[in-house]
C-alpha cells in the first residue's frame, strides 16, 4: 500500500541521512529545571559549529566523566567505529535525544528524566555550568516527512524530548495525536504545537499488569482521524513491541509508516532498542 500512495504523495517519502562520526566535547552553560523529574541540561563548544541533527528522534552518544575526573576520556573516530584509549576506563555512555539545537549560538539542549537511577541521572542530578560532558554523533538521521495528514506519537518520559521537538516542527493543517505514560514525571512538560493538538495522559501501571496494555486500552477509546499517518512510538521495549503489534494487527495501520523503540528495558541498563517486524 505505502508504495501505490508515495506515486501520489511523494512528499511522504521517508529519508535516512548518514553523518560523519564526530566526537565532542562540550561544557554546561546553564541547568533548567522543567518538574521535579526532568532537567534540561543547556551545552557550547566551538565543535558545534559542525553539529547535525536532521531528525526529532536523532540519538547522541553522551560519555561522563569517571568519579574524580572533570572531564570524561572521548574515542576517536576511526573507519569502523570509536576507538578507545586501550590505557584508560572506557567512559559510561547513554543515549539521549537532541532537544534543541542553535548553530548560531552554538547550543545544545539534552534533557534527563531524574527519579531513575543510574550514572546518566546522578550526573544530571549535580550538573552545573562550567562542567563538561562528551557527545558523539549523531551517526544518521531517519527524516520523518511532516506533510502527513496527522501523526500518531506515543512514549513515556523518555521520549518527552523527542516528541516536544517533532511538535515543535508540525504546522497548521495537520493534527496530532500523543499518548503519554508516566507516573508524574511528565506532569507540566511543555509540549507546544502549531497543529491541532490532542494529548492524552496515561498512568503508568504495576509491573503485572501487560506491558503497553494500558496505552492500548486508551487507544482503543481513540477514533483515528482520517488520511495518512506516521506513527513514533518510544517507551519501554516489551512495551513497545505490543503497541506496535496492536497498531498493526487490530487498527490496520501501515506498518512501514510505524517507527517503534524501546528507549529502555526493564532490568537493563544503558538499553535501546528499534522494534522491526515480528517473523
Amino acid at each position: 500500500m505505502t508504495d501505490s500512495i508515495l506515486q501520489d504523495r511523494p512528499d511522504l517519502e521517508v529519508a535516512r541521512i548518514r553523518h560523519a562520526l564526530k566526537f565532542r566535547l562540550l561544557q554546561v552553560t546553564r541547568v533548567t529545571a522543567l518538574n521535579p523529574y526532568l532537567v534540561r541540561v543547556t551545552f557550547t563548544g566551538d565543535s558545534l559549529d559542525d553539529f547535525v541533527s536532521a531528525s526529532f528522534d536523532d540519538h547522541v552518544k553522551l560519555f561522563f566523566p569517571q568519579p574524580g575526573e572533570a572531564m570524561p576520556a572521548l574515542p576517536q573516530a576511526g573507519p569502523d567505529g570509536p576507538i578507545f584509549d586501550a590505557s584508560k576506563p572506557r567512559p559510561i555512555a547513554r543515549d539521549f535525544t537532541p532537544r534543541r539545537f542553535d548553530r548560531v549560538a552554538r547550543e545544545l539542549d539534552i534533557e534527563f528524566v531524574l527519579h531513575e537511577a543510574g550514572p546518566a541521572t546522578a550526573w544530571a542530578a549535580q550538573a552545573a555550568p562550567g562542567q563538561y560532558l562528551g557527545i558523539g554523533g549523531p551517526r544518521g538521521s531517519f527524516v520523518i516527512p511532516t506533510q502527513f495528514d496527522w501523526h500518531l506519537m506515543i512514549g513515556d518520559e523518555t521520549a518527552l524530548p523527542a516528541i516536544g521537538r517533532r511538535l515543535e516542527e508540525l504546522s497548521d493543517g495537520v493534527r496530532a495525536l500523543v499518548l503519554v505514560e508516566s507516573d508524574g514525571g511528565a506532569k507540566g512538560y511543555p509540549l507546544q504545537s502549531r497543529a491541532a493538538l490532542e494529548i492524552v495522559e496515561v498512568a503508568r501501571a504495576g509491573q503485572s499488569t501487560s506491558p503497553g496494555q494500558e496505552i492500548i486500552a486508551r487507544l482503543r477509546d481513540q477514533q483515528f482521524p482520517p488520511g495518512q499517518c506516521f506513527t513514533w512510538v518510544a517507551t519501554e521495549s516489551q512495551a513497545a513491541r505490543a503497541i506496535r503489534r496492536y497498531l498493526t494487527d487490530e487498527r490496520g495501520l501501515d506498518r512501514h509508516w510505524i517507527k517503534a523503540a524501546g528507549y529502555w528495558q526493564r532490568g537493563k541498563t544503558g538499553a535501546h532498542e528499534v522494534i522491526q517486524d515480528e517473523q
